[in-house]
């Protein structure tokens, strides 16, 4: 029996949908019309023998194969293109931005511009991933700069600054009444996030349980969206569709952020991305 191929292209639209928050959106960033990512996700179904996307309500989230694909998707997608660049150099004057899931949806832009800024007309390219992994590919070469979780990783680097977090939930939602456990939702470990959510709570007597994990936060957002419990996120930028920052929780402290270059990396890019990073994390006022 031949062995079982996934599809680039197809695995592109998966964690596109996962990036963007559904196939519209996906469809848009990608440039190609929403039949077509369906039928993408409808050929990595027919591989794998079960479904990765299913309906909920007006919207869709991954089930828990999906959860998985899209795991290795984003690590299958990063191989196939830092080989792509290294084999054929096809694209010239690049950068290649790393982030960690928390906020990309904010620092990748400023990144960005502050990049082209100093660099105009150079591509810029991303990669999201969990903050070892990025270290690691910076060092490696393939990633140019990286803002990700201090902690996270054993490469402290540059700190860049605190990373407010807050709970989120459906609106609306309440807790069960104590003794009972406050229903956590987070990244599966290990995650530095999760680990605060968890001691924090500890730390004021608070008892807890994780109900539902995903490996990416696009996963956790769909498990919080049903609303089974609350979860720890970044509060930079507005709050994820379909929830709103809880209060009714002890606060937590900003979690430290570092950025790291790759050695031999252009000094003005890297000066310039650094400090866009900080301008989003400066405390306000």
């Amino acid at each position: 029996m031949p062995q079982p191929v996934l599809d680039i292209v197809a695995l592109r639209s998966l964690t596109a949908i996962a990036d963007c928050g559904g196939f519209h959106r996906a469809a848009h960033s990608l440039a190609l019309s929403q039949s077509a990512v369906s039928q993408h996700v409808r050929r990595l179904e027919k591989t794998l023998g079960s479904p990765v996307v299913e309906r909920e309500g007006r919207g869709t989230r991954f089930t828990p194969e999906g959860r998985l694909l899209v795991e290795q998707a984003r690590r299958i997608l990063a191989v196939h293109d830092e080989a792509v660049r290294v084999l054929l150099d096809t694209e010239g004057d690049t950068v290649t931005i790393g982030s960690t899931e928390h906020s990309a949806d904010q620092f990748l832009p400023r990144l960005t511009a502050a990049v082209q800024e100093v660099r105009p007309g150079c591509r810029v390219r991303f990669r999201i991933d969990r903050s070892a992994r990025l270290v690691e590919a910076v060092e490696r070469g393939s990633v140019d700069v990286a803002v990700y979780v201090t902690e996270a990783a054993a490469t402290e680097g540059t700190p860049v600054g605190g990373l407010p977090l807050t709970w989120h939930a459906t609106p609306g939602w309440v807790p069960p009444p104590a003794p009972a456990p406050v229903p956590l939702v987070a990244i599966e470990d290990p995650c530095a996030i999760r680990r605060r959510a968890i001691a924090t709570l500890a730390a004021h007597g608070v008892a807890a349980t994780v109900v539902g994990d995903a490996g990416y936060l696009a996963g956790v957002l769909d498990v919080a969206r049903t609303g089974v419990g609350v979860a720890l996120l970044a509060a930079v930028g507005p709050a994820p569709d379909g929830l709103s920052p809880y209060d009714g929780l002890p606060s937590v402290t900003p979690i430290p952020m570092s950025a790291l270059a790759r050695p031999g990396a252009d000094p003005a890019t890297v000066a310039a991305a650094f400090e866009a990073v900080r301008n989003l994390l400066r405390p306000a006022g």
